[in-house]
């Protein structure tokens, strides 16, 4: 329920629930914690994303310059996108164990000297390895969808992550604009092209440091203060890896969100990396008109992955979890369709028609996901997270290594594979089922599982008795959003009975 009445309460801007979590979203609010909070993560993750794909659209000329083969850019390009795997699982693991902020201010500065050596970068493995290592920022996207479920409420929780997500990837486009036009004002001013695409890296590079002393310096963890103060304080029980890590893994729910996430935000990596060079070769336009082309596919995330995760709240509104479900289905099958579509059309309108299109499918699935994610781990929400999100690097990975590394297939051949690849992944979708609220064909369970049930079995009897699960209880009450309007739903009970999985 809305908590507006005690006097602890006021001092925030916003109307809160039980957990402090806004309950209202207003985005051009920058008041703190909440909307402060927004604002930072965004625009920490869209530096980063900068970063990442500041290379793809200067590639015409850093190919020439350093005799990359076509083997050497599909390396790089999966490159960029492995770096993030593993540190998006880490990235969950830190936010659950430090905080958001301690974590993506951190991760976000020790990536930046790989930025800045992009500038010097003189072989084919040294461009490899920036690229790598410069890839390992995209793990801020766990920071930044784990700090809005801690700052928002289950109300509004799918639009805040799908804003500040959306608005982050947002970078994968506009560095397809900003990197040309940085090269060509540095290369008019005097110097030649081969020396301009390196002194252009400098400014995603400085963005990005600028970026993490930001949110270090003006970010909070939870609306009541940071974690560390909280620990201290005993605010906040300090919890154990183990058990966060066990409960997280043994959630089967977070293992199909991983992989059909693989193939929605793993396809728009994809096409970040390729789209450029895809228009550039295969319709023979300039490196410019490329580069608008490729950006429209990546600005599309001012509204299509906010929309997804506003489409997702709206659903549970309606029809609770059970509609988040099925928005999330049918949207990411309609994207596969559509890229099925991208890589049959020859000409090169239909094909900037179709891929515009598709982006809004494809990324709007991304919110989507990200809708249902904060719901199926209180206590392991970081590393459920984390797991989501590595999965879209994995389904990147793996995708340009089938079918855009080297010459085993051309691009618009492996464009369609990937479209079949989205709708398979998206299949399982239809075995998530929540005991409390139901899956996409089943109702709730008859057992009578209430919300307590599910998120108190993520906590033993020892901890309890000492009040560790508090926090859980109140995501709980707050979570009995998620029954909707016109689906019925398990009875509201206020004890805390035995687990139940």
């Amino acid at each position: 329920m809305d908590s507006l009445n005690s006097s602890e309460d006021k001092h925030f801007a916003l109307p809160v629930d039980s957990e402090h979590k806004a309950t209202e979203f207003k985005v051009y609010s920058f008041a703190a914690p909440h909307m402060r909070a927004f604002h930072l993560s965004w625009v920490s993750f869209f530096a980063c994303f900068v970063s990442t794909f500041a290379a793809p659209p200067l590639l015409p000329i850093i190919r020439d310059n350093l005799d990359l083969t076509a083997t050497d850019i599909g390396n790089a390009g999966i490159a960029a996108v492995s770096g993030a795997v593993f540190a998006r699982v880490a990235m969950g693991t830190a936010c659950d164990l430090f905080g958001p902020r301690l974590a993506s201010a951190s991760l976000t500065l020790l990536t930046a000297p790989a930025v800045y050596c992009s500038a010097i970068v003189n072989t084919q493995n040294s461009f490899l390895l920036v690229r790598f290592f410069t890839g390992f920022s995209l793990a801020t996207f766990v920071s930044t969808q784990f700090w809005m479920s801690s700052m928002f409420s289950a109300t509004v929780v799918g639009t805040a992550n799908g804003m500040a997500g959306g608005w982050g990837n947002l970078g994968g486009g506009a560095t397809q604009l900003i990197m040309p036009l940085v090269f060509s004002l540095i290369r008019d001013i005097g110097a030649v092209k081969f020396t301009a695409w390196r002194i252009a890296f400098l400014v995603p590079a400085l963005f990005q440091t600028l970026s993490a002393y930001a949110i270090f310096f003006f970010g909070k963890d939870m609306p009541d203060g940071n974690y560390a103060v909280l620990h201290k304080s005993g605010e906040k029980h300090k919890d154990n890896f183990s058990q966060v890590f066990y409960h997280a893994t043994t959630n089967y729910r977070g293992w199909i969100l991983a992989l059909t996430y693989g193939y929605c935000f793993g396809v728009e990596l994809t096409v970040d990396n390729i789209i450029a060079q895809y228009f550039y070769d295969r319709f023979n336009t300039n490196l410019h008109t490329a580069g608008i082309i490729a950006a429209s596919f990546g600005l599309a995330n001012l509204f299509s992955r906010p929309g997804g995760g506003w489409f997702s709240d709206v659903m549970a509104r309606r029809f609770g979890m059970r509609g988040r479900l099925w928005a999330l289905w049918i949207v990411q099958t309609i994207g596969g369709l559509l890229c099925i579509l991208l890589g049959k059309v020859s000409t090169l309108s239909a094909s900037v028609v179709v891929m515009l299109v598709f982006s809004v499918f494809v990324q709007a699935a991304c919110g989507l996901t990200f809708g249902v994610v904060p719901f199926v781990s209180r206590r392991s929400l970081g590393i459920i997270s984390g797991m989501t999100g590595a999965g879209g690097n994995v389904g990147a990975v793996l995708t340009q290594v089938i079918f855009f590394r080297g010459s085993h297939f051309e691009t618009e051949t492996g464009i369609t594979l990937m479209g079949v690849m989205m709708i398979c992944c998206t299949i399982p979708i239809l075995f998530i089922y929540f005991p409390q609220w139901g899956g996409m064909f089943w109702g709730p369970s008859s057992k009578g599982t209430t919300e307590e049930d599910y998120y108190m079995s993520e906590w033993s009897p020892a901890e309890k008795s000492k009040g560790f699960h508090n926090a859980s209880l109140k995501f709980a009450d707050n979570s009995r959003s998620e029954r909707g309007k016109r689906v019925g739903a398990a009875p509201t009970q206020q004890t805390t009975p035995s687990a139940v999985v």
